[in-house]
């Protein structure tokens, strides 16, 4: 463990917005020892999201590194003085930014912003570069294994789209009780598992899923239940399931494993609080905005890994609104208003001009 670190941290958009990318470097404040580097395609966006993705990304490794001081150094003028709170934040797509870089800076003993010279930051800056030149590479036209290009007609948007499969894990003794399931590791009930399958067979009989001997890429939530549907889908379509950690349900804290009503009973002005904002996190736990920015970011990183293709995505109902709600670029009173069946399929695609078209939601015929 090293407790003193540097976090040198920067982030570029080829058009402001445009193509963006981050890199931050961690290193040992006394001998300068690179101790951790992170760098990450984040779709289209600007400069200054792109910075505070690096300096968000930089605090998240020295925390993982289990430092208490940090030094970070950054060229973005703005972002150093925003952090340093002498300069207000007021563009709305800064202020949840700032809000989650200030959370990770409470969480060492001291945290120290200082502005330098681009050429001082050569290291970050040449991680987030490598960042943007590999999601340019992930857009650009595939050739053996490509998927057809979907026919986007009077939407205007180009290029190939990744497209997302977006698959709810099946029935668990929790969600047959009704009971606030999130972070709790409950596994399919058998009636769940036969859900499984039946979406599993649905998936099978798909076009595209299985290209020149080669299924899909099938990504879940690191839950048993999702693991478990998952691998369904994975036998069905003789591919195999990875995981990550950004598909993850939410966290409800102590309301973990209570029902609506108990949860009422308990503390109905917070809870009626929690119902009416999504930056309200649940007593001890995690609130909505906060798994929006969690899983912008884990479809960012998908999408910078395997940009152009179809994906299958096992998750939950918080994950799953929150992308569907990225593709039609809705405002967080979706979260209330759209309902989730178990083994439920929906369908979005992310362009890489920044287009998105949500092509389905909440299918549930395979189970009928």
């Amino acid at each position: 463990m090293t407790d003193h670190v540097l976090v040198e941290a920067d982030g570029g958009s080829r058009g402001n917005p445009g193509p963006a990318g981050y890199g931050a470097v961690v290193k040992d404040a006394a001998t300068g020892e690179v101790l951790a580097e992170r760098k990450a395609y984040v779709g289209i966006a600007t400069n200054n999201v792109a910075e505070y993705s690096g300096l968000i990304a930089g605090l998240a490794a020295a925390a993982e590194l289990g430092a208490s001081t940090v030094d970070v150094r950054m060229d973005s003028k703005l972002v150093v003085e925003q952090m340093s709170g002498r300069w207000k934040v007021k563009h709305p797509s800064m202020q949840p930014l700032n809000a989650e870089a200030k959370e990770l800076a409470s969480r060492f003993s001291r945290v120290r912003y200082e502005w330098i010279p681009r050429a001082e930051n050569s290291h970050a800056d040449g991680l987030a570069n490598e960042a943007m030149d590999a999601g340019k590479q992930a857009e650009a036209p595939k050739t053996v294994k490509q998927d057809r290009v979907s026919p986007v007609g009077w939407t205007g948007a180009t290029g190939t789209p990744t497209k997302l499969l977006l698959v709810r894990h099946g029935q668990t003794a929790m969600s047959v009780e009704k009971r606030y399931s999130g972070r709790g590791d409950v596994p399919l009930t058998e009636h769940g598992k036969q859900q499984a399958a039946a979406a599993a067979k649905r998936l099978g009989a798909m076009e595209g899923l299985v290209v020149d001997g080669e299924a899909a890429p099938i990504i879940a939530s690191p839950l048993i239940r999702t693991q478990q549907t998952a691998q369904a889908i994975a036998d069905a379509l003789g591919g195999r399931v990875e995981t990550h950690p950004g598909l993850i349900e939410t966290d409800f804290g102590d309301w973990e494993g209570l029902t609506f009503k108990e949860a009422m009973d308990r503390d109905p002005e917070f809870q009626t609080s929690w119902l009416s904002d999504t930056s309200i996190a649940a007593p001890g736990g995690e609130s909505f905005d906060g798994v929006h920015r969690r899983v912008r970011k884990a479809r960012d990183e998908l999408i910078a890994k395997y940009g152009g293709r179809t994906l299958v995505l096992v998750s939950h109902v918080t994950p799953i609104k929150a992308l569907l709600r990225m593709g039609l670029d809705a405002g967080p009173s979706l979260l209330f208003r759209l309902h989730l069946d178990l083994a439920s399929l929906s369908i979005v695609e992310f362009y890489p001009d920044g287009n998105a078209s949500v092509r389905l939601v909440n299918d549930i015929s395979h189970l009928s």
